[in-house]
């Protein structure tokens, strides 16, 4: 959620003297090897497993940024040490391949975000990022709760160990200039889309006989646009473009659905929308153009960064589309915010949970509370999303989540068996 109150930082929030800049400058160009956390946080997280609950975790992903200015460093501690106080407990540890992974206890959440988004804004007014985060959110910052993410954060870890130097050189493509992403929007007004438009369905788990389609979350392959029609540069590596380029891209979605939606007749839809979309003419005259037996049929999938950053606006957006018949799906969460926000209080109707295996080895107290937190909403549907294997089904089913998404169920309802079945040999070849 941002809290910042409309203010944006000028790049000159964080001062730095010339002589810090000199003295970062000079340790990073000297010719002994510099010193690394990694081993240091290595030690801490296992001695420390056992005492994990409220501990959270910020990653600040500086090896993505272009330019390895070591002053970065030294804006995240400077920014950082505004929240020292603050803390119950909180541990910094810069790591070998750059990043900054920070530990604490006892800080809101709205504040940690004020200080990511300052830290973020900072940096990003002066390099970009060469691509996606880990976690594939075009952000440079990344915060999460400890318990849930405990072996993937320890595997990252060792993993930089093995690397030499502690760095990995991988080909990237250059982040997309204002001048090229111009001549990408105007190829966009002359191209026909469809053959980018996708659809998967959302499954229920609950019908008795047939698998009951809930909805089909229609969709633009950016990949496959991207090497189609700018295939020299990153359409995703520069945030604030690609976030543009979205908002530009969710009205051509609009002026093409407009134009033919009779492949969904009798299905209900997904489509992913900024908020902004949603209040702009485009919108309306989608909506004006929406077919009779499509309204009260469409949901509106919001990611939840865009939810949180704008929640003035989402909560605009939400009365528009009560009134209007839209339903409202909140995508990209994790059991973090599941167990931390009220999406009822939100009016969502259905929220979004992105799988990873890191669910399977949550501690078990963790597992419970996130079970109840699920358990409690009566009003908003869960959904776990990019489901791949069995296992991620078989886990939505334990967790009390009714509605699944991904490859593996795209993979078995392909095979003509319905996925509660697919569910049913999966536990009986684990008996």
């Amino acid at each position: 959620m941002n809290t910042m109150r409309g203010k944006v930082p000028g790049r000159d929030r964080v001062r730095l003297s010339t002589m810090e800049k000199q003295a970062a400058a000079a340790a990073a160009a000297a010719d002994k090897k510099p010193e690394f956390d990694n081993d240091k946080l290595l030690n801490f997280l296992r001695s420390a497993k056992n005492e994990l609950q409220g501990m959270r975790l910020i990653h600040l992903h500086l090896s993505l940024l272009r330019d390895k200015d070591p002053g970065y460093q030294l804006v995240v501690r400077t920014v950082l040490s505004e929240l020292a106080n603050k803390a119950s407990f909180m541990q910094i540890y810069t790591m070998s391949n750059a990043d900054v992974i920070v530990l604490y206890k006892g800080i809101k959440l709205a504040s940690i975000t004020e200080v990511c988004q300052k830290i973020e804004m900072v940096i990003l007014a002066k390099t970009v990022l060469t691509g996606v985060n880990p976690y594939r959110e075009n952000s440079l910052y990344s915060i999460m709760e400890l318990s849930l993410n405990f072996i993937n954060v320890i595997r990252f870890v060792e993993d930089l160990g093995r690397e030499k130097g502690g760095e990995t050189t991988t080909e990237t493509k250059p982040p997309i200039t204002l001048e090229e992403l111009g001549k990408l929007e105007r190829s966009m007004a002359m191209f026909d889309l469809s053959p980018f438009l996708f659809n998967q369905p959302i499954v229920n788990l609950s019908g008795e006989n047939v698998d009951e389609m809930e909805y089909f979350e229609l969709y633009i392959s950016i990949k496959l646009l991207q090497e189609r029609l700018c295939p020299d540069y990153d359409i995703t590596a520069n945030r604030w473009l690609f976030n543009y380029f979205t908002a530009n891209l969710d009205q051509s979605v609009l002026r093409a659905l407009n134009h033919g939606m009779t492949f969904m007749r009798g299905r209900r839809i997904g489509i992913n929308v900024n908020l902004p979309t949603v209040i702009s003419t485009g919108f309306i005259k989608f909506d004006e153009r929406l077919p009779i037996d499509f309204r009260g049929n469409v949901v509106l999938e919001v990611n939840k960064s865009d939810l949180f950053e704008n929640l003035p606006l989402f909560n605009e957006v939400s009365e528009f589309a009560k009134d209007k018949k839209y339903q409202i799906s909140v995508d990209g969460l994790n059991p973090f915010w599941v167990m931390n926000f009220d999406l009822e209080y939100l009016q969502c109707d259905y929220a979004k949970i992105f799988w990873s295996t890191d669910m399977l080895t949550m501690d078990d107290n963790f597992r419970q509370y996130f079970f109840e937190r699920i358990g409690e909403q009566d009003r908003c549907r869960f959904v776990l999303s990019r489901c791949d294997t069995v296992s991620s089904l078989v886990f939505a089913q334990k967790a009390g989540i009714q509605l699944v998404q991904g490859r593996a169920v795209d993979n078995i309802l392909r095979k003509g068996v319905t996925v509660r079945e697919a569910i049913r040999a999966a536990k009986g070849m684990d008996h």
